[in-house]
């Protein structure tokens, strides 16, 4: 790199053909076929994973933690009953210690629901 030149954080990511960036949870990563829930609306996610399994993937993992987990279960079962009737499940569940604002330890359940074709 020449003296004075700066490279910026845009300019990087623009450099890297087929990778992508780290995205906020509720986002689709393809690299490893797992769908992270967050607020968006059930069939958003629901495309997600038949994309994810038209694309070629064997297992996709759907992923939440606290109040999310429900809306998980609505999305895997919308994406096995209503497209893909072939799928078997296997669900793992568990916690993870976050912290608050103020420092203090606050304990999430979390829930994995990989689905397999």
């Amino acid at each position: 790199m020449a003296e004075g030149q700066q490279v910026t954080e845009a300019a990087k990511h623009k450099g890297r053909q087929g990778q992508q960036k780290p995205r906020k949870q509720g986002a689709l990563r393809k690299r490893d076929n797992v769908v992270f829930v967050g607020k968006k609306p059930t069939m958003s996610y629901v495309l997600a994973v038949v994309t994810q399994f038209s694309d070629g993937a064997n297992e996709v993992h759907v992923k939440a933690r606290g109040r999310s987990i429900s809306h998980a279960v609505d999305i895997a079962e919308v994406a096995k009953n209503r497209f893909l009737n072939s799928l078997k499940r296997e669900i793992a569940i568990g916690t993870e210690e976050v912290r608050d604002k103020e420092g203090r330890a606050l304990k999430v359940s979390t829930i994995d629901i990989k689905m397999i074709k």
